[in-house]
C-alpha cells in the first residue's frame, strides 16, 4: 500500500482521503485511501494492490479506459458503474479479469466462481472449482 501510494503521488496523483499507515492500530494497517489524477504508469495499474486503495483516472473514450484497464499482467477483478445495458455488457466482456462488478463492489459470494486471469491465476475456486480448464468470467451488476 505504502509503495503504491508513494509511487502514484510521485507521478502526479493527489491524496483525497487517507494515504498513511495507521501505526496506532498496528504495523500492518493502512488508512482507506482515495487518489485522484492517477497516472496509468503508476504501480497500482501494474501490480495488484491488496489494501484499501481506490484510484481515479480521467479518460476520454470507452476504448481508452478498457486499454488502460487491460494493460497489466494481472486480472483478479474489475469494477465500474454504468446505466446503459449495452455498455455494461460491452465493457464487462472486454475487461481481462476473472470477476467483474457492475454498479457494485461486491463480487464474492459462495455460489460464484472466484479467481482471476493472467498472472493472477487460472481456474476458479468455489462452486465452479471443478472447471479448472476453463476461463470463466463472473459479471455482477446492480440496477440501471
Amino acid at each position: 500500500m505504502e509503495a503504491h501510494v508513494k509511487d502514484a503521488v510521485s507521478k502526479g496523483a493527489t491524496v483525497l482521503v487517507g494515504g498513511k499507515k495507521l501505526d496506532s492500530i498496528g504495523p500492518n494497517f493502512y488508512a482507506p485511501t482515495v487518489l485522484s489524477e492517477v497516472s496509468p504508469d503508476s504501480l497500482n495499474f501494474k501490480e495488484e494492490t491488496f489494501g484499501p486503495l481506490a484510484t481515479l483516472t480521467r479518460f476520454e473514450t470507452e476504448e481508452e479506459v478498457i486499454k488502460i484497464a487491460n494493460n497489466t499482467n494481472v486480472g483478479l477483478a474489475g469494477y465500474f458503474y454504468a446505466r446503459d445495458i449495452g455498455r455494461i455488457w460491452r465493457v464487462a466482456e472486454q475487461l481481462e479479469v476473472g470477476m467483474v462488478g457492475v454498479n457494485t463492489g461486491m463480487v464474492s459470494a459462495t455460489f460464484s466462481p472466484f479467481g482471476g486471469v493472467k498472472e493472477t491465476g487460472y481456474g476458479r475456486e468455489g462452486a465452479h472449482g471443478i472447471d479448472e480448464y476453463m476461463s470463466t468470467k463472473y459479471i455482477a451488476f446492480s440496477g440501471l
